[in-house]
């Protein structure tokens, strides 16, 4: 009797199936939207930057109507208060980064997506997505609550209040892209919130503090400024809405190249 072959081939000439080649980009991503809404932080983040615009954007119109300001765009009240609530976010996408760090858990991230850079860019990526998308309801609820506080003193004018709503997203994005690099190079909750709120906040108000051409020249290229240029849609801004976008996009990938570079050398 003749034997009978028990290989199972798959495809042609008996080619054997290699086996799972890995979720790419789309898998790590999808790996970090589950990580970052199982844990609380994220919540408390969105929860307190919903709070913090609805008094901020509230108060914003009613001392304008109070100290009888002249009418401006009712988007500049959800613009202002980027000031506080993007903290709320840098928060968020910090602790996407070193939260792994502090539990070891990144060990296991780095096991399931060898590719360094492919980590990286999935947490940004996704970190841009929240703060975009965030933001972009925010100033609408920020728009929502200060048109009746402000009673007449400001104007609403759709293509405007379009405009500052997503360059609000597009500046969040942005910081959350910045603080994911800061927080890769840095590890640490405490560096990395340190780091972030001195070149976001503290400088400019250092910088405007002490005044001279030099120290001003250097705050408007700093990105809390540029992106106050760039959400502001004034006019008033040194240089086009462009410029302010790339020098924010310069800030981001500075970050990133930075976070990278000590991923690459130090690993986990």
């Amino acid at each position: 009797m003749g034997t009978v072959s028990t290989d199972v081939s798959d495809g042609p000439r008996g080619r054997t199936d290699p086996g799972p080649t890995g979720g790419g980009f789309v898998g790590a991503f999808a790996s970090e939207w589950t990580k970052l809404w199982t844990i609380r932080t994220p919540y408390v983040c969105l929860l307190v930057g919903l709070v913090v615009t609805a008094v901020f954007t509230f108060y914003y119109g009613s001392i304008a109507r109070i100290n009888d300001k002249p009418i401006q765009p009712v988007g500049n009240a959800s613009v202002s208060s980027v000031i506080l609530t993007q903290f709320a976010l840098v928060i968020l996408a910090m602790t996407m980064v070193t939260s792994e760090y502090s539990t070891s858990s990144v060990r296991t991230s780095l096991l399931w997506v060898p590719l360094r850079a492919r980590v990286q860019l999935a947490k940004s990526s996704l970190s841009a997505l929240v703060g975009f998308v965030t933001a972009g309801v925010w100033a609408v609820l920020g728009i929502a609550l200060a048109w009746g506080p402000f009673q007449g003193h400001a104007g609403f004018e759709l293509p405007e209040v379009a405009y500052q709503t997503a360059a609000m997203g597009v500046y969040s994005a942005l910081i959350c892209v910045l603080t994911v690099g800061v927080s890769f190079a840095l590890r640490t909750a405490a560096g990395a919130v340190a780091v972030v709120f001195f070149v976001v906040s503290a400088l400019p108000g250092m910088l405007v503090g002490l005044g001279g051409p030099v120290l001003l020249a250097i705050n408007a290229y700093l990105p809390q400024t540029v992106g106050g240029y760039l959400m502001s849609s004034d006019g008033k801004a040194p240089f086009p809405d462009a410029v302010s976008l790339l020098i924010l996009l310069g800030w981001a990938v500075a970050a990133q190249i930075a976070g990278l570079l000590v991923l690459r050398r130090r690993d986990a």
